[in-house]
Protein backbone atom coordinates (compact mmCIF):
# COMPACT_ATOMS: atom_id res chain seq x y z
CA UNK A 1 0.00 0.00 0.00
CA UNK A 2 1.09 3.55 -0.76
CA UNK A 3 0.07 6.59 1.31
CA UNK A 4 0.97 10.11 0.23
CA UNK A 5 0.69 13.27 2.29
CA UNK A 6 0.29 16.54 0.38
CA UNK A 7 -0.07 19.92 2.10
CA UNK A 8 -2.69 22.57 1.62
CA UNK A 9 -1.47 26.08 0.91
CA UNK A 10 -1.97 29.72 1.84
CA UNK A 11 -1.41 32.33 -0.87
CA UNK A 12 -0.60 35.80 0.44
CA UNK A 13 0.14 38.03 -2.55
CA UNK A 14 -0.09 37.92 -6.34
CA UNK A 15 -3.08 35.58 -6.68
CA UNK A 16 -4.61 36.01 -10.12
CA UNK A 17 -1.31 36.76 -11.84
CA UNK A 18 -0.59 33.00 -11.95
CA UNK A 19 -3.25 32.40 -14.60
CA UNK A 20 -1.85 31.80 -18.10
CA UNK A 21 -4.33 34.35 -19.49
CA UNK A 22 -2.49 36.98 -17.43
CA UNK A 23 1.15 35.96 -17.14
CA UNK A 24 1.59 34.99 -20.80
CA UNK A 25 1.13 38.68 -21.58
CA UNK A 26 2.31 40.42 -18.42
CA UNK A 27 4.32 37.99 -16.32
CA UNK A 28 3.21 37.11 -12.81
CA UNK A 29 4.35 36.25 -9.30
CA UNK A 30 2.92 34.98 -6.02
CA UNK A 31 4.08 34.70 -2.43
CA UNK A 32 2.68 31.50 -0.92
CA UNK A 33 3.38 28.82 1.65
CA UNK A 34 2.31 25.27 2.32
CA UNK A 35 0.92 24.52 5.80
CA UNK A 36 0.78 21.52 8.12
CA UNK A 37 -2.74 20.54 7.11
CA UNK A 38 -2.83 17.74 4.58
CA UNK A 39 -4.58 15.69 1.93
CA UNK A 40 -3.88 11.98 2.41
CA UNK A 41 -4.22 9.52 -0.45
CA UNK A 42 -3.88 5.78 0.10
CA UNK A 43 -3.80 3.47 -2.88
CA UNK A 44 -3.26 -0.21 -3.60
CA UNK A 45 -3.96 -2.65 -6.37
CA UNK A 46 -7.44 -4.08 -5.87
CA UNK A 47 -7.45 -7.87 -5.60
CA UNK A 48 -9.29 -9.44 -8.57
CA UNK A 49 -12.11 -10.98 -6.54
CA UNK A 50 -14.78 -8.31 -6.95
CA UNK A 51 -17.37 -7.46 -9.56
CA UNK A 52 -16.01 -3.91 -9.67
CA UNK A 53 -12.58 -3.03 -11.07
CA UNK A 54 -11.94 0.20 -9.11
CA UNK A 55 -13.03 1.38 -5.66
CA UNK A 56 -12.82 5.10 -4.85
CA UNK A 57 -13.57 6.29 -1.33
CA UNK A 58 -13.98 9.96 -0.41
CA UNK A 59 -17.16 11.66 0.82
CA UNK A 60 -18.80 9.01 -1.37
CA UNK A 61 -17.92 5.41 -2.19
CA UNK A 62 -17.74 4.44 -5.85
CA UNK A 63 -17.53 0.88 -7.17
CA UNK A 64 -17.00 0.96 -10.94
CA UNK A 65 -16.11 -1.51 -13.65
CA UNK A 66 -14.61 1.11 -15.98
CA UNK A 67 -12.95 4.52 -15.69
CA UNK A 68 -15.77 6.13 -17.68
CA UNK A 69 -18.15 5.37 -14.80
CA UNK A 70 -16.11 7.30 -12.21
CA UNK A 71 -17.90 10.37 -10.87
CA UNK A 72 -14.98 12.04 -9.06
CA UNK A 73 -13.68 14.41 -11.77
CA UNK A 74 -10.01 14.43 -10.75
CA UNK A 75 -9.77 10.66 -10.25
CA UNK A 76 -11.48 10.11 -13.58
CA UNK A 77 -9.20 12.54 -15.44
CA UNK A 78 -6.01 11.08 -13.97
CA UNK A 79 -6.95 7.43 -14.44
CA UNK A 80 -8.21 8.11 -17.93
CA UNK A 81 -4.85 9.63 -18.86
CA UNK A 82 -2.67 7.06 -17.07
CA UNK A 83 -4.87 4.08 -18.00
CA UNK A 84 -3.73 1.69 -15.23
CA UNK A 85 -3.59 -1.97 -16.23
CA UNK A 86 -4.81 -3.19 -12.84
CA UNK A 87 -7.77 -2.31 -10.68
CA UNK A 88 -7.15 0.28 -7.98
CA UNK A 89 -8.52 1.05 -4.54
CA UNK A 90 -8.14 4.75 -3.70
CA UNK A 91 -8.99 6.41 -0.38
CA UNK A 92 -8.95 10.14 0.31
CA UNK A 93 -8.84 11.84 3.71
CA UNK A 94 -8.32 15.54 4.35
CA UNK A 95 -7.50 17.57 7.44
CA UNK A 96 -9.66 20.49 6.26
CA UNK A 97 -12.78 20.88 4.07
CA UNK A 98 -12.54 20.96 0.30
CA UNK A 99 -13.56 23.97 -1.81
CA UNK A 100 -12.35 26.33 0.90
CA UNK A 101 -9.54 28.40 -0.64
CA UNK A 102 -6.57 26.30 0.46
CA UNK A 103 -5.70 24.68 -2.87
CA UNK A 104 -7.33 21.38 -1.92
CA UNK A 105 -8.14 20.40 -5.52
CA UNK A 106 -4.52 20.73 -6.59
CA UNK A 107 -3.34 19.05 -3.40
CA UNK A 108 -5.56 16.08 -4.27
CA UNK A 109 -4.30 15.94 -7.88
CA UNK A 110 -0.65 16.17 -6.83
CA UNK A 111 -1.11 13.58 -4.08
CA UNK A 112 -2.91 11.10 -6.33
CA UNK A 113 -0.29 11.40 -9.08
CA UNK A 114 2.46 10.90 -6.50
CA UNK A 115 0.68 7.83 -5.12
CA UNK A 116 0.04 6.19 -8.49
CA UNK A 117 3.65 6.76 -9.56
CA UNK A 118 4.95 5.27 -6.31
CA UNK A 119 2.63 2.28 -6.65
CA UNK A 120 4.15 1.62 -10.06
CA UNK A 121 7.67 1.93 -8.69
CA UNK A 122 8.30 5.35 -10.25
CA UNK A 123 9.88 8.23 -8.32
CA UNK A 124 8.20 11.60 -8.86
CA UNK A 125 10.15 14.84 -8.89
CA UNK A 126 8.50 17.95 -7.47
CA UNK A 127 8.58 19.59 -10.88
CA UNK A 128 7.00 16.62 -12.63
CA UNK A 129 4.21 16.45 -10.04
CA UNK A 130 3.44 20.18 -10.37
CA UNK A 131 3.57 20.16 -14.17
CA UNK A 132 1.45 17.03 -14.52
CA UNK A 133 -1.18 18.23 -12.04
CA UNK A 134 -1.36 21.58 -13.86
CA UNK A 135 -1.85 19.75 -17.16
CA UNK A 136 -4.61 17.59 -15.69
CA UNK A 137 -6.53 20.51 -14.18
CA UNK A 138 -6.10 23.05 -16.97
CA UNK A 139 -5.98 20.93 -20.14
CA UNK A 140 -7.90 17.77 -19.30
CA UNK A 141 -10.48 18.97 -16.78
CA UNK A 142 -10.70 22.48 -18.34
CA UNK A 143 -10.85 24.10 -14.91
CA UNK A 144 -10.32 27.82 -14.41
CA UNK A 145 -7.24 27.42 -12.22
CA UNK A 146 -3.88 29.11 -12.04
CA UNK A 147 -0.47 27.52 -11.64
CA UNK A 148 0.55 28.39 -8.08
CA UNK A 149 -1.40 25.73 -6.18
CA UNK A 150 0.16 22.76 -7.95
CA UNK A 151 3.65 24.16 -7.39
CA UNK A 152 3.17 25.07 -3.73
CA UNK A 153 1.56 21.76 -2.78
CA UNK A 154 4.16 19.72 -4.69
CA UNK A 155 7.27 21.60 -3.53
CA UNK A 156 6.19 22.80 -0.10
CA UNK A 157 7.89 25.67 1.69
CA UNK A 158 7.45 29.45 1.81
CA UNK A 159 8.30 30.71 -1.67
CA UNK A 160 8.11 33.39 -4.29
CA UNK A 161 6.96 31.77 -7.52
CA UNK A 162 7.51 33.75 -10.71
CA UNK A 163 5.70 33.13 -13.99
CA UNK A 164 7.33 34.39 -17.17
CA UNK A 165 5.45 35.10 -20.43
CA UNK A 166 7.33 32.23 -22.12
CA UNK A 167 5.93 29.79 -19.55
CA UNK A 168 9.07 29.55 -17.40
CA UNK A 169 8.35 29.17 -13.69
CA UNK A 170 10.94 29.79 -10.96
CA UNK A 171 10.54 28.86 -7.29
CA UNK A 172 12.65 30.83 -4.81
CA UNK A 173 12.47 30.30 -1.02
CA UNK A 174 11.69 33.52 0.84
CA UNK A 175 14.77 35.29 2.17
CA UNK A 176 14.12 36.38 5.75
CA UNK A 177 15.43 35.70 9.23
CA UNK A 178 14.17 32.66 11.07
CA UNK A 179 12.92 34.99 13.78
CA UNK A 180 10.81 37.00 11.33
CA UNK A 181 9.31 33.88 9.76
CA UNK A 182 8.43 32.44 13.15
CA UNK A 183 7.00 35.79 14.21
CA UNK A 184 4.81 35.85 11.10
CA UNK A 185 3.76 32.24 11.65
CA UNK A 186 2.76 33.00 15.23
CA UNK A 187 0.88 36.15 14.23
CA UNK A 188 -1.47 34.43 11.78
CA UNK A 189 -5.02 33.40 12.57
CA UNK A 190 -7.00 31.10 10.28
CA UNK A 191 -10.80 30.84 10.46
CA UNK A 192 -13.31 28.79 8.48
CA UNK A 193 -16.28 30.84 7.34
CA UNK A 194 -18.42 27.72 6.93
CA UNK A 195 -19.13 28.49 3.28
CA UNK A 196 -17.78 26.19 0.55
CA UNK A 197 -17.79 27.19 -3.10
CA UNK A 198 -16.61 26.12 -6.55
CA UNK A 199 -13.48 28.18 -7.16
CA UNK A 200 -13.50 27.54 -10.92
CA UNK A 201 -16.79 29.40 -11.32
CA UNK A 202 -15.58 32.45 -9.36
CA UNK A 203 -12.24 32.38 -11.16
CA UNK A 204 -14.07 32.33 -14.49
CA UNK A 205 -15.68 35.66 -13.62
CA UNK A 206 -12.26 37.08 -12.70
CA UNK A 207 -10.75 35.89 -15.97
CA UNK A 208 -13.42 37.73 -17.94
CA UNK A 209 -12.51 40.93 -16.09
CA UNK A 210 -8.73 40.74 -16.57
CA UNK A 211 -8.66 43.25 -19.41
CA UNK A 212 -10.52 45.78 -17.26
CA UNK A 213 -8.45 45.19 -14.13
CA UNK A 214 -4.90 45.54 -15.45
CA UNK A 215 -3.99 48.28 -12.96
CA UNK A 216 -5.20 46.25 -9.97
CA UNK A 217 -3.46 43.04 -11.06
CA UNK A 218 -0.23 44.93 -11.79
CA UNK A 219 -0.29 46.36 -8.25
CA UNK A 220 -0.98 42.90 -6.81
CA UNK A 221 1.99 41.56 -8.78
CA UNK A 222 4.27 44.31 -7.42
CA UNK A 223 3.18 43.53 -3.86
CA UNK A 224 4.99 40.17 -4.02
CA UNK A 225 8.42 41.80 -4.10
CA UNK A 226 7.31 44.46 -1.62
CA UNK A 227 6.13 41.83 0.87
CA UNK A 228 9.41 39.93 0.54
CA UNK A 229 11.37 43.10 1.34
CA UNK A 230 9.16 43.71 4.38
CA UNK A 231 9.89 40.24 5.76
CA UNK A 232 13.62 40.80 5.29
CA UNK A 233 13.65 43.96 7.42
CA UNK A 234 14.17 44.11 11.16
CA UNK A 235 11.76 46.86 12.23
CA UNK A 236 8.21 45.65 12.90
CA UNK A 237 7.84 43.58 9.69
CA UNK A 238 4.69 41.81 10.81
CA UNK A 239 2.65 44.99 11.16
CA UNK A 240 3.76 46.16 7.71
CA UNK A 241 3.08 42.72 6.22
CA UNK A 242 -0.45 42.78 7.67
CA UNK A 243 -1.13 46.29 6.36
CA UNK A 244 0.03 45.27 2.89
CA UNK A 245 -2.22 42.21 3.07
CA UNK A 246 -5.12 44.57 3.81
CA UNK A 247 -4.27 46.63 0.73
CA UNK A 248 -4.06 43.47 -1.38
CA UNK A 249 -7.49 42.32 -0.18
CA UNK A 250 -8.96 45.73 -1.08
CA UNK A 251 -7.63 45.28 -4.62
CA UNK A 252 -8.65 41.64 -4.95
CA UNK A 253 -12.26 42.27 -4.02
CA UNK A 254 -12.59 44.55 -7.06
CA UNK A 255 -11.71 41.76 -9.52
CA UNK A 256 -15.18 40.17 -9.47
CA UNK A 257 -18.45 40.74 -7.61
CA UNK A 258 -18.58 37.12 -6.43
CA UNK A 259 -15.29 37.35 -4.50
CA UNK A 260 -16.91 38.73 -1.36
CA UNK A 261 -20.33 39.31 0.17
CA UNK A 262 -21.85 41.00 3.20
CA UNK A 263 -21.18 38.01 5.48
CA UNK A 264 -17.50 37.87 4.56
CA UNK A 265 -17.18 41.66 4.85
CA UNK A 266 -18.67 41.50 8.34
CA UNK A 267 -16.17 38.81 9.40
CA UNK A 268 -13.30 40.85 8.04
CA UNK A 269 -14.43 44.06 9.71
CA UNK A 270 -14.84 42.30 13.07
CA UNK A 271 -11.37 40.79 12.86
CA UNK A 272 -9.70 44.08 12.00
CA UNK A 273 -11.85 45.94 14.53
CA UNK A 274 -10.59 43.58 17.24
CA UNK A 275 -6.96 44.35 16.47
CA UNK A 276 -5.81 42.56 13.30
CA UNK A 277 -3.41 44.51 11.09
CA UNK A 278 -5.03 43.05 8.00
CA UNK A 279 -6.07 39.84 6.31
CA UNK A 280 -7.78 38.33 3.31
CA UNK A 281 -10.16 35.67 2.16
CA UNK A 282 -8.11 32.80 0.76
CA UNK A 283 -8.39 31.32 -2.70
CA UNK A 284 -10.67 32.57 -5.44
CA UNK A 285 -13.16 34.04 -2.97
CA UNK A 286 -16.82 33.54 -2.22
CA UNK A 287 -16.24 31.67 1.06
CA UNK A 288 -13.89 29.17 2.61
CA UNK A 289 -11.07 30.25 4.91
CA UNK A 290 -10.10 33.75 5.97
CA UNK A 291 -6.74 34.68 7.47
CA UNK A 292 -5.67 37.57 9.68
CA UNK A 293 -2.29 38.90 10.73
CA UNK A 294 -2.49 40.24 14.27
CA UNK A 295 -0.24 40.87 17.30
CA UNK A 296 -0.31 37.98 19.76
CA UNK A 297 -1.94 40.09 22.47
CA UNK A 298 -4.96 40.64 20.20
CA UNK A 299 -5.58 36.97 19.37
CA UNK A 300 -7.89 36.30 22.30
CA UNK A 301 -10.12 39.26 21.43
CA UNK A 302 -10.27 38.29 17.75
CA UNK A 303 -11.23 34.73 18.68
CA UNK A 304 -13.94 36.12 20.93
CA UNK A 305 -15.56 38.36 18.30
CA UNK A 306 -15.36 35.50 15.77
CA UNK A 307 -16.37 32.76 18.20
CA UNK A 308 -19.05 31.52 15.78
CA UNK A 309 -16.30 30.46 13.34
CA UNK A 310 -13.97 27.47 13.52
CA UNK A 311 -10.43 28.55 14.40
CA UNK A 312 -7.59 26.47 12.91
CA UNK A 313 -4.11 26.53 14.40
CA UNK A 314 -1.35 25.80 11.89
CA UNK A 315 2.36 26.03 11.16
CA UNK A 316 4.25 26.21 7.88
CA UNK A 317 5.08 22.98 6.02
CA UNK A 318 8.49 22.50 4.39
CA UNK A 319 8.20 19.09 2.71
CA UNK A 320 5.56 19.33 0.01
CA UNK A 321 3.99 16.15 -1.31
CA UNK A 322 5.69 13.03 -0.04
CA UNK A 323 5.19 9.30 0.23
CA UNK A 324 4.84 8.53 3.94
CA UNK A 325 4.04 4.80 3.71
CA UNK A 326 5.53 2.50 1.12
CA UNK A 327 5.01 -1.24 1.44
CA UNK A 328 6.21 -2.94 -1.75
CA UNK A 329 5.41 -6.39 -0.36
CA UNK A 330 1.78 -5.39 0.15
CA UNK A 331 1.45 -3.91 -3.34
CA UNK A 332 3.05 -6.97 -4.88
CA UNK A 333 0.91 -9.41 -2.92
CA UNK A 334 -2.27 -7.62 -3.86
CA UNK A 335 -1.44 -7.26 -7.51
Amino acid sequence: MIITRTPFRISFFGGGTDYPAWYEKNGGAVLATSIDKYCYISIRYLPPFFEHRHRIVYSRVEHVTSINEIQHPTVKAILDELNPKKGLEIHHDGDLPARAGLGSSSSFAVGLLNAINALGGRRSTKQNLADHATHIEQKIMKENVGCQDQITTAYGGFNIIKFEPDGTKTISPIIASTANIRHLEGSMMLFYTGVSRFASEIAGEQLKNFSNRKSELTQMHEMVEESAKILDQQTDPIKEFGKLLHESWALKRTLARSITNSEIDDIYEKGCGAGAYGGKLLGAGGGGFIIFVAPKEKHAMIKEVLSNLVYVNFTFDHDGSKVIVYDPEDTESSS
